[in-house]
């Protein structure tokens, strides 16, 4: 009898994250599915197409462009990322003074909305009146203005700002792994006549293969899906040198004065919105069976 209380007990407090799950996630999964095969636009009767939207998405060349966007935005995020959050973990990982409050700074960019930061860097990148160009222009290190939301330089700036955003996050990851490896392999190497830069590439990097692999899994979802701040940034643009694959999924759902759809477009973004996660799965998986790979050669 008390084992079935407890189990009663426990079902009870699975109960409400079991409704909401199948309420907010499974359910509107289902939906998307369905509507992908038909003509429907928010209002009116659903009117069943088969594959028309399939055939639609396949010949719409603005939302391939926005794919290659995405792998240039995520390649470059992930570049830069990786490396320097590595680099930052192993300095704060020292004896360094004020190290926690540094690692409190880096970490700050994780908990700021990404609307909030996108609204502080327009000001920042700003064309005419930003406060980069004003002090490049103070500092002489420019001799006029550069249009940092252009079609030259968009991509490198959404880019910037995806690097700060995520530095802290991974950069705390890599520092957790630090400190699980052992004192005294550093102090055995030290005696064996090991330098610094020996010990980090053949013992840190090795010892931190686990976490390198979570670590670079979750910058290519996280890339791949990030739209956030180049929604507020640029909506895209401009002449959609900034469209990525999740932005243009989001202006089919929710179309923008500016944006790329004229309407409501719910049967061909449901299609859409599967042919991305399709993509994103297909990278992830194909990293971890990479992965499982160098792990088995080890």
């Amino acid at each position: 009898m008390q084992r079935t209380r407890q189990i009663g007990f426990s079902y009870l407090f699975l109960l409400p994250s079991f409704v909401l799950t199948m309420v907010l996630g499974v359910y509107p999964i289902a939906w998307a599915i369905r509507y992908m095969f038909y003509d429907y636009r928010g209002f009116g009767e659903p009117a069943f197409i088969g594959l028309d939207n399939f055939r639609r998405l396949a010949e719409d060349s603005q939302y391939w462009h926005s794919v290659v966007n995405t792998f240039i935005y995520a390649g470059g995020k992930l570049i830069i990322t990786i490396p320097l959050c590595l680099l930052l973990a192993v300095i704060l990982n020292t004896k360094l003074r004020g190290r926690n409050f540094l690692r409190a700074v880096y970490f700050m960019p994780t908990i700021i909305s990404s609307a909030v930061m996108a609204v502080v860097f327009f000001i920042i990148f700003n064309s005419y009146n930003g406060i980069l160009n004003q002090y490049l222009l103070k500092l002489h290190i420019i001799s006029k203005s550069i249009d940092w939301l252009g079609p030259k330089h968009a991509m490198l700036t959404v880019i910037i700002i995806a690097v700060w955003g995520a530095v802290g996050n991974y950069m705390l990851l890599f520092l957790a792994g630090l400190q699980n490896i052992p004192q005294d392999v550093y102090e055995s190497s030290s005696l064996d006549g090991a330098n610094k830069w020996q010990q980090f590439w053949y013992l840190t990097v090795p010892m931190l293969g686990p976490v390198l692999q979570i670590v670079i899994m979750l910058a290519i979802i996280n890339s791949l899906k990030g739209y956030e701040s180049i929604m507020v940034l640029t909506e895209g643009g401009p002449v959609g040198k900034t469209e990525v694959m999740y932005l243009y999924v989001y202006k089919l759902f929710f179309p923008t004065p500016s944006g790329s759809a004229v309407d409501q477009q719910f049967g061909y973004g449901s299609a859409v919105g599967f042919t991305t996660a399709v993509i994103v799965g297909i990278i992830t998986l194909a990293y971890h069976a990479m992965s499982r790979r160098l792990n088995k050669l080890q």
